[in-house]
């Protein structure tokens, strides 16, 4: 039993999904006891540990399958240390990346069965799941562009090296999600101006939980 509740964000790279978490956390303040902001892979140290081999492209000679079982582990201590425990606290519980990453990044060229990984899934959530998610849908040639941007000098990481063509994918699968579950996901476009998309997100979320709209109430 949980009295929260989960909100995930997901998309491509560049899509603006930790700015879009940072405005939400920050409007719900006024409205719920607790607001917790998290990401994946990450949020615990070991799942920031895991964060850092993945993405350094150090999990890469596993192939599909073996990533999404590295990636499957940092979530299994995600849930169980944060997501799971401020669930039950009554806490809203944003979290930048979820399963639905995994199924995209992972089975976007095919590399790890489609049963497999739902499998994988059912095993490693153990019941816990989002009740509103927002695909943030951008072309992934401005995506890559704009991460590009925001790392500046840096190197890319083992995810936006990927080949245009992999985005494109990666893009589609996304969009496959939502079409699959309209009752959880929700498409917003991200091409859109920062303010736009943010308001597209807060309305989702009053259209979810119209208690939200009360000025001055707590959520309990």
């Amino acid at each position: 039993m949980r009295n929260g509740r989960f909100i995930t964000f997901e998309g491509g790279e560049g899509a603006g999904k930790s700015t879009q978490i940072r405005r939400l956390a920050t409007r719900l303040r006024t409205h719920a006891r607790e607001v917790v902001a998290t990401r994946e892979p990450g949020g615990t140290p070991l799942a920031e540990r895991l964060r850092s081999i993945i993405l350094a492209g150090g999990a890469r000679d596993f192939g599909d399958f073996g990533e999404a079982l590295l990636f499957s582990a940092a979530r299994i201590d995600h849930i169980d240390r944060i997501i799971r425990p401020a669930l039950a606290r009554g806490a809203f519980v944003l979290c930048d990346r979820f399963a639905d990453s995994t199924r995209a990044y992972q089975g976007a060229r095919g590399g790890a069965e489609e049963n497999m990984l739902a499998i994988l899934e059912a095993v490693t959530l153990g019941g816990v799941r989002p009740d509103l998610t927002f695909i943030l849908d951008l072309a992934p040639e401005i995506g890559l562009e704009r991460a590009r941007a925001r790392r500046g000098q840096g190197g890319a990481d083992r995810f936006e090296g990927e080949d245009l063509a992999f985005h494109a994918l990666l893009r589609d699968k996304f969009l496959g999600i939502a079409r699959a579950e309209p009752e959880r996901c929700r498409v917003v476009d991200a091409a859109k101006p920062e303010d736009e998309v943010a308001e597209a997100i807060w309305s989702a979320c009053l259209e979810q939980w119209p208690l939200l709209a009360t000025e001055g109430r707590q959520w309990a």
